[in-house]
């Protein structure tokens, strides 16, 4: 049994080794890769070299092993100095290789989690299609099964790393639409005939975290590429996300500290009237209201962490999270801009990215009014 000391001396060491890794190989270029859209492959091999693309899965297959409270820790520092990375790192722990962690066979996890935990490949997940975001069960991506193999055809979009990833989790329908036991999880690795990415999209923030649609055309998929039984994919998905939202509660949570952080520095040496304007109370209220919300979010965040790492059931508690975090996250770095004044819209300071990128906070994994839905659904249970 690890000890409370014990505990929180190694999530000292987490933070400070996620804290060095961002100032020394991502805050020199954090503006260069936001314009130029350029998601570097390069940083998530070394980040994989720090266990931080294995966060959460066991030593015996090259992961950290490491839980939910560190996995917070790591998202919160990574992305309070660039969202962008912290939203790929998020999406490849939580979503691809959490997957087949979660739900996979053991010949599949021995294949695939070293592979992915050190980052020799990039993993990508695909179930938002252009027809059904929200409304994951009307998927229309169709897997046909012909002898040993499926056949699948049709396309996902907003999809993180399609381009760069190196095998990809995609839920397709092999059911009728609408049947949550009609839609199966598909390990398919790139390079597959069929298997193909589109042109990166253009996105307003996260420009840095690659973006892009998957197009399937009669792609061949053998049937030990299935994750877990044919027609559980959509209730593995469901599940995954549970975890999936504490991990963008904690991106959220980064860029809003990294918000906060830039306006009470920014706040502390701009003079107006000859004095601080932090001094004058609107300004310093306003940065008092950044941090108290800030706090009630790690609060929520680290309450799902551990409820995660304790195998308790925690559907409400991270969409309360996720929501919370999210809401913040774009208050924050709308209040960060607010202060900054006019610099507050230029790239000279550092406001306007982290305003840009806390938009898809709210959208991804989710959106706020889903979070609503799903905390509403759960509270109701609780009526005697």
């Amino acid at each position: 049994m690890i000890s409370q000391i014990q505990q929180n001396e190694q999530l000292a060491l987490v933070q400070d080794s996620a804290q060095q890794f961002a100032k020394e190989f991502i805050k020199p270029y954090v503006m260069e890769w936001d314009e130029k859209q350029y998601f570097p492959v390069e940083l998530f091999k070394k980040m994989g070299e720090y266990g931080f693309m294995g966060v959460l899965v066991p030593e015996e297959y090259q992961g950290a092993g490491l839980g939910y409270q560190e996995y917070i820790t790591i998202l919160d520092e990574i992305s309070k100095v660039c969202g962008s990375i912290g939203l790929s790192l998020a999406a490849h722990n939580s979503l691809c290789t959490n997957h087949i962690l979660s739900f996979a066979n053991e010949e599949q996890k021995e294949k695939y989690l070293p592979r992915l935990a050190t980052a020799e490949w990039i993993g990508a997940w695909g179930l938002t299609e252009t027809g059904s975001g929200s409304d994951a069960g009307g998927l229309a991506t169709t897997a046909v099964q012909d002898g040993d193999y499926f056949v699948i055809n049709g396309s996902k979009t907003f999809i993180t790393h399609a381009i760069s990833g190196d095998v990809a989790v995609v839920m397709v329908r092999t059911g009728e639409k609408g049947d949550k036991h009609g839609v199966t999880a598909f390990i398919i690795e790139k390079g597959t005939p069929g298997f193909t990415a589109g042109k990166k999209i253009d996105k307003l923030g996260m420009r840095a975290s690659e973006t892009a649609s998957l197009f399937f055309d009669n792609c061949r998929v053998h049937k030990s590429q299935v994750i877990g039984a044919v027609g559980d994919g959509f209730v593995q998905a469901l599940k995954l996300l549970d975890g999936g939202r504490i991990s963008i509660a904690a991106l959220s949570l980064g860029i809003a500290r990294g918000a906060y952080k830039c306006a009470l520095q920014y706040a502390n040496e701009r003079e107006q009237f000859n004095q601080k304007i932090f001094d004058f109370q609107d300004v310093g209220f306003t940065i008092a209201d950044m941090a108290t919300k800030i706090d009630a979010a790690e609060l929520l965040i680290r309450r799902a962490g551990h409820l995660k790492d304790t195998g308790q059931k925690v559907t409400k508690e991270s969409a309360m999270a996720k929501y919370y975090a999210s809401e913040v996250a774009v208050e924050v770095s709308n209040q960060s801009v607010q202060v900054h004044g006019g610099y507050g819209f230029t790239k000279d300071y550092p406001a306007e990215k982290y305003f840009r990128d806390a938009k898809l906070c709210t959208i991804g994994e989710g959106t706020s009014a889903i979070q609503k839905m799903v905390i509403a659904r759960e509270i109701k249970k609780d009526v005697r």
